[in-house]
């Protein structure tokens, strides 16, 4: 950030520290909140991954009064099921640095968290019994949604073209709410501050009187209380970062919390409480999480069975035909059904994104969305067009889908209009009945998806050119090596991304693939399918080493993970000698997808009656605008796995596992290791712990009822009218209502491959050592007749061998 042009240096120089420095290192803590129309999963700790887990706990409960793990209940309940046993408490204890501590005997009743009142608006609630916290959010809310809505309100703020915190004073120096409540002097308060947010925070806490140590602990407590709000500009600033760009509406946002703040103590001279001196030893809910993993990572080591697991062989045969899926939890029901469906078949786990960091243009449209993790920025533009086969024709689709993307956002305003949203219905009488009932009850029809076709030659976004036949050589070559898909090619390669579909859901998104940015992988999966059969790339990859048959043809496809179905592309321009044997594979993708939809029905609490009564059913969830549990999603998950697929092949994984091809003896130069380490594992890590958070405290980390969801601005969800934009998962999305179906465990990654090469790698990438070293995840190396962990202080260690899985 260049926020030291935001306040005359003489200010700076006068503090008693560095206060530039400090409010930085606050806003760092906060961790990014995607919108609505690309809501991918984010770790909730990410800024606080310089700390070890334990500590990073504390910190979330001094900032927020509350527990970042399970109650202590359900832990107890672990306890008397003889779940969690002595041992894994033993072991839990000498892992964490307290074994010269006693062990604790049995789970408390609940966990006795101190409340350290930190911010004026708590002290005086303390105090008086008042509510002035609420209604500090609710007004940093309101003015937050104002600001930044993307065009769902008709009513614009007048101050949106200036910066954050200018644009909130002229706004708030004219607002009679707060005095309306009881906030005396509110108006002429902020009058009195600087219109320069750094300025404005300096000014503000000299007037508190706070001594430049609490200054951390106070202002990461105010960023914390409007952590929603937070989240979604700290993604604002995120995203001008990554493309070279400086934006400081975070600091503006910390300076309008802390004006209410002000305006209290003005108000009623009551000032923060100092934070609590931080204890150094691990919190009893950090021992009893650190059990609890110990417990469920026995069964991971029985279930991989190491010593009794054949070494990795090459393939001889050649496969009927190969299937790349997403490492996605949900692909290893389906390359496990396929595999039993067809013995013969090779199914591949790689990034959703198949390494091609694309950025895609609809129809009719100048602005695309990234396609690939958020990690990236895409590379290369690619615009759709209708899949015509004139230019007449085209012209004409071009101007229909045109003219309906205008009439939908006109109805849709209309709809949504204050003034015209009551009488809606009425005024339109019996023509809003027929879809009413359609939706109400779920006999809406499976839309079909607008046939397009991509334009890879079109404008690039990095000004290169366009995606030219260098570009596509050097992608291909990148995502056959990393998928170590290098030889004994197939006559059908199936490029497989995922998608979901559900109705009236704004966390649609999310069900999507987290490896493209929070989207259906099918624009990857056709780029990669058509780069691939490029005559120009498969011409040049001979000289590199990558030999592709010449009746190898590579065919695009997208799971969808709602229904369990497969999709094809642009399977007419599928040459006539493949044709049969394509029909070979469609009908091997309709018996895994049944062998799928038998095994998820239990979860989903549906009756296995036939195979076609069940995937209707499974189709009425995706079109029922009521229904708001339509899929699992990634609940479930637990490990990171990456192994070449014959470790892992013979084993029933139920969707809990990331699953990665990787061959060290393929990787010489141990730079796939490398992307595996610093890129899948680390989005890997980021699903994980959001739902950690998001099944371990709903109320702070995730987005609550779904039944009670505002969608406000177009960017996020409110709970109810009111309060702070909410983060996370819908409790919905981890509990069916009478249990958890996620249980909150952090990431066991689980790797064939050398530990001094993996040791290398972490000493060369700070944040992600530190993933490791501070125990946001647990790190093991595969070997064939043993698991090693890696402990941060001890090294890496060999686990005790489990019993042999029947």
């Amino acid at each position: 950030m260049n926020s030291k042009n935001m306040c005359p240096p003489e200010v700076l120089q006068n503090s008693d520290t560095d206060l530039l420095d400090c409010v930085e290192s606050v806003c760092e803590k906060i961790p990014p909140l995607w919108p609505l129309r690309h809501f991918v999963a984010v770790n909730p700790f990410v800024g606080l991954g310089h700390l070890d887990f334990a500590r990073g706990l504390e910190t979330i409960h001094q900032a927020t009064h509350e527990s970042a793990t399970l109650p202590a209940s359900y832990f107890a309940k672990a306890w008397q099921a003889h779940t969690i046993t002595d041992d894994d408490l033993r072991q839990a204890c000498e892992n964490m640095g307290c074994e010269d501590g006693p062990m604790p005997q049995q789970p408390p009743a609940e966990w006795l968290l101190e409340k350290p009142h930190l911010s004026v608006a708590d002290v005086l609630d303390k105090e008086q019994g008042s509510r002035w916290a609420t209604l500090t959010v609710e007004e940093v809310s309101k003015w937050c949604a104002a600001y930044f809505d993307e065009g769902q309100s008709l009513w614009q703020m007048p101050w949106k073209g200036q910066p954050l915190f200018r644009a909130w004073k002229r706004g708030a120096e004219m607002d009679r709410t707060p005095e309306v409540t009881g906030l005396k002097g509110f108006r002429s308060h902020i009058k009195s501050l600087p219109d320069d947010a750094l300025l404005a925070i300096e000014v503000i806490l000299q007037r508190l009187g706070l001594p430049p140590t609490s200054w951390d602990a106070y202002l990461y407590r105010l960023l914390m209380t409007v952590k929603g709000w937070a989240g979604y500009v700290q993604y604002l600033v995120r995203e001008k970062k990554m493309r070279g760009g400086s934006d400081e509406s975070l600091i503006h946002l910390l300076a309008i919390r802390l004006a209410y703040d002000s305006a209290l103590h003005s108000a009623y001279g009551a000032i923060p409480s100092l934070p609590l001196q931080k204890n150094a030893s691990p919190s009893p809910a950090a021992i009893w999480q650190e059990a609890l993993e110990i417990s469920h990572r026995r069964a991971w080591i029985a279930r991989l069975n190491l010593a009794g697991t054949p070494k990795s062989e090459p393939v001889q045969q050649r496969p009927s035909f190969q299937a790349v899926f997403c490492i996605d939890v949900r692909s290893e029901i389906m390359r496990r059904a396929l595999e039993a469906a067809d013995p013969q078949a090779e199914t591949i786990g790689f990034a959703g994104f198949f390494g091609f960091p694309i950025e895609v243009v609809p129809v009719n449209q100048d602005h695309g969305t990234a396609r690939c993790p958020v990690l990236l920025l895409p590379s290369h533009r690619i615009q759709e067009h209708p899949a015509c086969s004139d230019k007449t024709t085209t012209l004409q689709a071009e101007n229909r889908l045109k003219i309906s993307s205008q009439l939908a956002g006109v109805w849709k305003t209309f709809k949504t209009a204050s003034i015209t949203s009551f009488p809606f219905v009425e005024s339109l009488g019996l023509a809003s009945a027929a879809p009413l009932l359609r939706e109400s009850l779920v006999m809406t029809p499976a839309g079909k998806k607008q046939a397009t076709a991509l334009d890879i030659k079109s404008e690039c976004c990095s000004e290169s050119g366009g995606l030219i036949v260098e570009d596509r050589v050097a992608m291909a070559l990148g995502a056959l090596r990393n998928m170590g898909l290098t030889k004994n090619f197939a006559r059908l390669v199936l490029i497989c991304g995922h998608g979901s579909h559900s109705a009236n859901n704004p966390f649609a998104s999310s069900l999507d693939c987290g490896a493209c940015g929070g989207h259906a992988g099918d624009a990857n999966a056709r780029v990669a399918a058509t780069v691939l059969n490029d005559p120009a790339v498969r011409s040049a990859l001979p000289s590199h080493g990558i030999d592709i048959p010449g009746d190898t043809v590579f065919v695009s496809a997208l799971h969808n993970t709602c229904t369990d179905e497969i999709l094809l592309f642009d399977s007419e321009s599928l040459p006539a000698t493949h044709v049969e044997a394509l029909e070979v594979v469609k009908a091997t993708f309709r018996t895994a997808g049944d062998l799928v939809r038998a095994e998820r029905s239990l979860a989903l609490g549906l009756d296995l009656v036939s195979r076609e009564s069940l995937l209707k059913s499974l189709e009425k969830r995706s079109h029922n605008w009521a229904e708001v549990r339509p899929e699992w999603g990634l609940a479930g998950n637990q490990a990171f796995i990456a192994a070449p697929r014959s470790f892992t092949k013979h084993l029933k994984l139920d969707g809990q596992a990331f699953l990665h091809n990787y061959d060290a003896d393929l990787d010489p130069g141990f730079k796939i290791l490398e992307l595996i380490l610093c890129a899948p594992m680390v989005v890997a890590n980021w699903i994980n712990l959001q739902y950690f958070a998001s099944a371990s405290n709903n109320d702070l980390f995730g987005s609550g009822n779904k039944l009670l969801h505002n969608v406000v601005g177009k960017l996020g969800v409110l709970e109810g009218n009111g309060g702070d934009l909410r983060t996370g998962l819908p409790w919905q999305s981890v509990h069916d209502g009478t249990k958890l179906m996620h249980t909150p465990l952090r990431l066991n990654v689980f790797i064939k491959a050398p530990p001094e090469v993996m040791d290398r790698i972490l000493d060369q990438h700070e944040s992600v050592a530190n993933l490791v070293n501070h125990r946001w995840l647990h790190l093991f190396a595969l070997e064939d007749d043993k698991v090693l962990h890696r402990h941060p202080h001890r090294g890496w260690e060999p686990l005790a061998h489990s019993p042999k899985e029947n």
